[in-house]
């Protein structure tokens, strides 16, 4: 089995989207602040709407494309991987503040 291989464009949005998603929860796991918490909730409606974004013109280019497509569709999965990730920091904070 070979190496897995991701288009740059939909790796680039998971890696910045996981990594800014987890310094704002651990920020707010550390300082209680609802800054934080305010912080957060904007940045998940954002990284919604461009995770969203990415999805589509990945999953796009891996229909149309015929020729070595693969890179796009994983990472049309990849950025679905934000999803699950997004409910257990969800989860995380609603325990931490109830």
């Amino acid at each position: 089995m070979g190496n897995i291989r991701f288009s740059t464009e939909g790796k680039t949005a998971f890696y910045l989207s996981f990594a800014l998603g987890t310094l704002i929860l651990i920020s707010f796991l550390l300082t209680g602040s609802e800054f934080f918490l305010t912080i957060g909730f904007y940045y998940v409606l954002a990284a919604a709407v461009i995770n969203t974004i990415v999805f589509f013109y990945e999953l796009v280019f891996f229909i149309s494309n015929v020729t070595d497509n693969k890179p796009h569709g994983n990472a049309a999965i990849l950025i679905l991987l934000n999803i699950p990730i997004s409910i257990v920091y969800f989860l995380a904070v609603i325990n931490c503040t109830f």
